[in-house]
């Protein structure tokens, strides 16, 4: 597996670890909230959270934030706007827009791991206008042509 060398300045004072894998096999990197005291969602409450660094992407590169899946499944907390996306153009600093879908309040504490960041390849695409398209099996059928039983 190749190792991609991406640029990051640390934008937080706070003793955060950089975005890092927690298993060998994991896809994403988790982030940290880069809060200096704890940061309250109401239930249905959404929040932007800095995670304290920026990057610099190479083209053809994004970064893709997800939800980490123990705080949806244990909490209702999700990321709103998943996946949200770090173009290769972006210098700002990495934020996440964490939502409250869960029926209590809950607290994002200082340096809790609040998402993944899994970085990904981009095609870039060419429009090539055309009168028809190739058929398939599946045709036109979508939400839902599948059915719920295979």
């Amino acid at each position: 597996m190749d190792i991609v060398r991406i640029p990051i300045a640390r934008l937080s004072t706070l003793a955060l670890p950089l975005p890092e894998y927690f298993s060998a096999g994991a896809a994403g990197m988790d982030l940290g909230a880069a809060v200096a005291a704890p940061v309250a969602l109401a239930p249905g409450g959404f929040q932007l959270i800095p995670c304290g660094f920026a990057i610099a992407l190479p083209a053809g590169l994004e970064a893709q934030i997800r939800p980490r899946s123990g705080l949806a499944a244990r909490h209702g907390v999700t990321v709103l706007n998943a996946p949200g996306t770090i173009d290769s153009d972006y210098r700002g600093e990495v934020k996440v827009l964490l939502i409250n879908h869960g029926p209590v309040e809950f607290s994002v504490q200082p340096g809790m791991r609040i998402a993944q960041m899994v970085v990904a390849p981009v095609a870039r695409v060419a429009w090539e206008p055309a009168g028809s398209l190739a058929g398939t099996a599946r045709g036109e059928g979508g939400f839902g042509h599948t059915g719920l039983q295979s």
